[in-house]
């Protein structure tokens, strides 16, 4: 494949179709996945990710994104920071610096205003009303109750891989929790050697078994994508007691996917031989069972 985009949940496919435009007209890799997972985070319809993501426990919306760019292996994140348009944007930059690829809260806000970046507060009216609604109640946390994380990794024409991640992290977490979604080896990861890989789910589980590294390891081994994706499920499924929701995407250096899941995962993927298409992966008799849905088939985002 001359190019290929793979992306999280049924909320990327919009910036699916944009992404693979641009790949397809031979556009930058990192260019075309920032560019996706912006439009989600832009999108007040999605209660997880950017713009009306769901609070912490004080009622604040703070946010996380990481990018990496597989030819150099710099990587850029920032960590619970809020007010801010676009943390994919932010995080992209700081993988440029030579120190300081990291930021998190108040210094990542800092950062952020003294270099130009859009302010914003993510707060919607919804997003506040979903928070006084569950504020007083006491309950398990659960990712999929408002923790669905984007995630793009692409390849460009030059054989570029890079992963880009935005969330707004779990719902109701304790001020200046930050999961796996911006850290590289858990949240994501690309190496253009090798591919991309990233993660979706509970983020403390995820960082316990880096699952992204884990993940483009096994393709350095020689496993196809989805033997890759597979293996990296199954081992965290038996290693971690009482593992909670996980998925995994990952494209090899060839544009092929892989994905696996320990639930219902819709996703998209499109490449020079196979237009923006969503899928809906779920877990059957100990695998992954992946089959072509219609977008009305998934009511979640």
């Amino acid at each position: 494949m001359k190019w290929a985009v793979i992306s999280t949940w049924k909320m990327s496919f919009a910036g699916n179709v944009k992404a693979a435009k641009m790949l397809a007209e031979g556009g930058n890799c990192g260019d075309a996945i920032i560019e996706g997972v912006s439009m989600v985070e832009d999108d007040p319809g999605y209660s997880s990710v950017g713009y009306s993501g769901l609070p912490d426990r004080d009622g604040r919306v703070t946010l996380d994104g990481g990018y990496m760019d597989g030819d150099t292996l710099k990587v850029g994140s920032v960590g619970c920071i809020e007010g801010f348009r676009s943390p994919v944007r932010i995080a992209r930059s700081l993988a440029d610096k030579e120190f300081n690829n990291f930021l998190v809260g108040a210094g990542a806000e800092e950062y952020a205003e003294a270099n130009g970046f859009e302010k914003r507060n993510n707060l919607t009216e919804g997003s506040y009303q979903r928070y006084l609604q569950e504020k007083d109640k006491i309950k398990e946390l659960n990712s999929y109750d408002g923790h669905d994380t984007v995630v793009f990794v692409g390849r460009d024409v030059s054989g570029t891989v890079c992963t880009a991640v935005s969330t707004s992290g779990l719902f109701m977490k304790e001020h200046g929790r930050v999961g796996d979604s911006p850290i590289p080896g858990c949240g994501f990861y690309a190496d253009s050697l090798i591919g991309g890989a990233g993660a979706t789910g509970v983020g403390e589980d995820a960082n316990r078994g880096t699952v992204s590294y884990r993940a483009i390891n096994k393709l350095k081994e020689g496993k196809t994508a989805m033997q890759a994706a597979q293996e990296t499920i199954d081992e965290i499924m038996e290693r971690i007691e009482n593992c909670r929701h996980m998925s995994i995407i990952v494209l090899d250096k060839d544009g092929n996917y892989g994905v696996a899941t320990n639930c219902a995962f819709p996703f998209v993927y499109a490449s020079d031989e196979c237009e923006p298409t969503l899928y809906l992966a779920t877990r059957e008799n100990g695998k992954t069972s992946i089959r072509q849905i219609r977008p009305e088939e998934w009511s979640k985002d």
